[in-house]
């Protein structure tokens, strides 16, 4: 079955209902960039970088696609819901319903850690946005190319805005996970754009989509379901954006309402600001500043890890030099260290290996990486990380809060060799971010790298094309098609 978005209740057309509310407010500011931008009006840079993150969000899937947690997630709901005419990544001719598939497929690309992660707003941005476009697409077969790309970058331009709002990993600070209340708005504004919802449409989409808003930041310990958070958000945002195409009305004014409005709620004590949501539209782009991951964990670690090679690597430390650390002091601003400084127990799940800083760290100097062998459960219960981890202590410096989004990722390392030599590196931008982002071209190598893992290379090499060339294509049936087959065991 199609669906076609209906009139909507009050008997207008789309585009014949004014606009939103309070068009000076942010939300109305927002509605209505969101109904007006075009893909002629996204610079050409932002156009290659949303292909390229689009890209690397198809391998993470691919890598996610067959893991344990992820078999265990598409036979219970597959069960539940039964076939349908949405695509599962990676399953062959499975099919679901669109809200199973988008929690699905969000779950795959979440599935090791290794998608993309916005340093300001942090969400996931591809595990919230692509699945809701792909599950909307099985009800928008006219969808172009070009409409899809634009679909992405509306929903990447608005979940950092939305983190933003709220500083960023602040809210982690209360236990909030932050993906999955920034995400339903980026997963509302990516598929709304797929049903040509006009500015109010977007109020109204914005304000369901918010409503729906949440999730514990308790998820990263031991549970599988941390990695379908934002799987919640994808399913969540794409309801709010069908519903609204139907005439379905929001909370209006969401983002600035004093009583139960988002901001409001989820900002409590901590002094939200609204300008973040459409101060900056059309002058910076958040596209160009979602991170790419070049490590298998939370991205909140990877300054941490990027210290630790860093003085692995210039004190030139041998293993025994290694095993002979006498202390290690990481330094965290508050957000990182309430989300990732809790002291570990064995036996430690993957999940809990890789949202936490004292294992990233004591496996990277133990084996100078951080990928796939380093984050698994018989590794994370080796004697050698866990006797540096004994002797590690995490400290919040508050005065890493004091430099803004800008600092929250600054990690400062300390390492006391058995000679009692201390030496000590901080990193604020890690790999991945701002002025050491990867570059396109190193998008393409990790896009390759990981589907070598699990799929054959003639289709890899027709997914590159066809996601790089997105915006040419008159229809993404083309994409969808080559999803859909089988993939082996990425990890």
């Amino acid at each position: 079955m199609t669906l076609k978005p209906a009139s909507p209740a009050d008997g207008s057309t789309p585009g014949s209902r004014g606009g939103p509310t309070d068009p000076d407010g942010p939300t109305g500011k927002l509605a209505n960039w969101l109904a007006a931008t075009t893909l002629d009006a996204v610079p050409d840079a932002v156009r290659e970088r949303a292909k390229h993150l689009l890209l690397d969000g198809i391998a993470c899937a691919f890598v996610g696609a067959k893991l344990p947690a992820s078999r265990i997630a598409v036979e219970a709901l597959a069960a539940l819901d039964g076939a349908g005419d949405s695509v599962i990544i990676g399953w062959g001719g499975l099919t679901t319903g669109p809200l199973t598939a988008a929690m699905l497929n969000s779950g795959f690309i979440q599935g090791f850690e290794l998608d993309d992660y916005h340093p300001l707003g942090p969400l996931h941005s591809n595990a919230v946005v692509l699945p809701a476009l792909l599950a909307a697409t099985a009800h928008r077969p006219e969808t172009t190319g070009a409409r899809f790309l634009l679909g992405a970058i509306l929903g990447y331009e608005v979940g950092p805005r939305v983190g933003m709002a709220l500083h960023g990993a602040d809210i982690m600070i209360h236990g909030w996970h932050s993906g999955t209340v920034f995400g339903p708005p980026a997963a509302a504004a990516a598929a709304g754009t797929l049903y040509h919802l006009d500015a109010v449409g977007f109020e109204d989409a914005l304000g369901m989509a918010c409503t729906q808003a949440g999730g514990l930041m308790a998820v990263q310990f031991e549970s599988m379901v941390k990695r379908m958070h934002h799987g919640f958000a994808a399913r969540n945002g794409l309801v709010a954006a069908v519903l609204a195409a139907s005439g379905y009305t929001g909370i209006k004014r969401v983002f600035e309402r004093e009583y139960g409005g988002f901001l409001t709620v989820f900002g409590q004590g901590q002094h939200p600001d609204p300008s973040f949501i459409a101060g900056t539209l059309d002058e910076i782009w958040e596209t160009e500043r979602i991170a790419v991951k070049p490590y298998a964990a939370c991205g909140g670690l990877h300054a941490a890890m990027d210290a630790a090679l860093q003085l692995r690597e210039e004190l030139r430390l041998s293993p025994d030099d290694i095993e002979n650390i006498a202390g290690i002091r990481i330094d965290l601003a508050r957000g990182m260290y309430e989300k990732c400084g809790w002291t570990p127990s064995r036996p430690l799940e993957p999940i809990g290996a890789q949202m936490n800083v004292a294992y990233a760290v004591a496996v990277v100097l133990v084996d100078g990486a951080g990928l796939f062998d380093q984050f698994t459960r018989e590794r994370a219960d080796r004697e050698d990380v866990w006797r540096l981890i004994e002797r590690t202590e995490i400290r919040h410096d508050p005065v890493y809060d004091e430099g803004g989004l800008e600092q929250q990722l600054t990690t400062r390392l300390r390492l006391t060799l058995g000679d009692g030599t201390v030496h000590e590196t901080v990193v604020v931008q890690p790999r991945g971010v701002g002025d050491n982002r990867l570059s396109n071209a190193e998008i393409v190598e990790k896009y390759r790298a990981l589907t070598r893992r699990s799929i054959e290379r003639a289709r890899s090499q027709a997914l590159e094309e066809t996601v790089l060339g997105l915006d040419t294509l008159p229809a993404t049936g083309g994409l969808t098609a080559l999803l859909q087959p089988s993939v082996g065991s990425g990890a």
